[in-house]
């Protein structure tokens, strides 16, 4: 077998979401994601049945792959027992093992959630934290966000969180002890392996564009084509 479809095979995921594919269409005519995006689970669960190294590399460089909602609302409905969305996740893990998720725009974008979610949740124990989100990286959130990030000790009291302190309570201090914990849990389950896969193939693909680091997370974090699949800027 190649390579590819080795590092699949060994994917839990993968092994429980694929079974016999009849090529139905069930999961598609379900699927959120197929209204809006050139995004088939019929074709997709097809293509990888059929085992073609090449057809699956290209899956793993495309956007295609990074478009579902992982909703699994193809779960229940398929008549084989297949789950389109586990197939998904394992086609997802196999293209940052191999680096291809940098061939595309949506596949780049991991490194921003790398950046904004995995070190946050390694460096302060949350995965999102309001030290992070500030207002310049979220104009979405609007004037109110930014009034509670100018006065967030007054707000988190009001709502009873105890923020940045001792003892129980919502975004209270993590201590180091139990950060360490969570970085071994990270460590022996393969997650810090994971990560630095993803840093390290976009220092690399920042490098090849001619970017520095932040340049490259920069664009990553805030450009988006609007290509949707349907021939935008795909």
């Amino acid at each position: 077998m190649g390579r590819i479809i080795d590092i699949l095979n060994q994917d839990t995921h993968f092994c429980d979401g694929l079974n016999s594919c009849m090529n139905c269409g069930v999961c598609t005519a379900v699927c959120p994601a197929a209204e809006f995006y050139n995004y088939d689970p019929r074709v997709i669960v097809d293509t990888v049945q059929r085992g073609d190294e090449s057809e699956i590399e290209e899956l793993l460089k495309s956007n295609t792959i990074w478009y579902c909602g992982e909703c699994m609302s193809c779960k229940p409905r398929c008549p084989r027992g297949n789950t389109p969305g586990e197939v998904i996740m394992a086609l997802r893990k196999a293209s940052i093992e191999t680096g291809l998720f940098v061939e595309s725009e949506k596949g780049r974008q991991q490194f921003a959630i790398k950046r904004a979610i995995a070190d946050s949740v390694l460096g302060v124990g949350y995965c999102v934290s309001p030290d992070i989100a500030v207002p310049e990286k979220h104009p979405e959130q609007g004037p109110v966000w930014e009034w509670i990030c100018a006065n967030k000790e007054q707000v988190y009291e009001r709502v009873h969180a105890n923020y940045d302190g001792n003892g129980a309570g919502a975004l209270r201090h993590v201590d180091e002890a139990s950060l360490n914990e969570l970085k071994e849990i990270f460590k022996v389950t393969g997650g810090t392996a994971f990560m630095e896969s993803i840093e390290q193939c976009s220092k690399e693909k920042a490098a090849a564009l001619g970017m520095d680091i932040e340049e490259y997370l920069h664009e990553t974090y805030t450009f988006n084509s609007g290509g949707d699949g349907y021939g935008n800027n795909e």
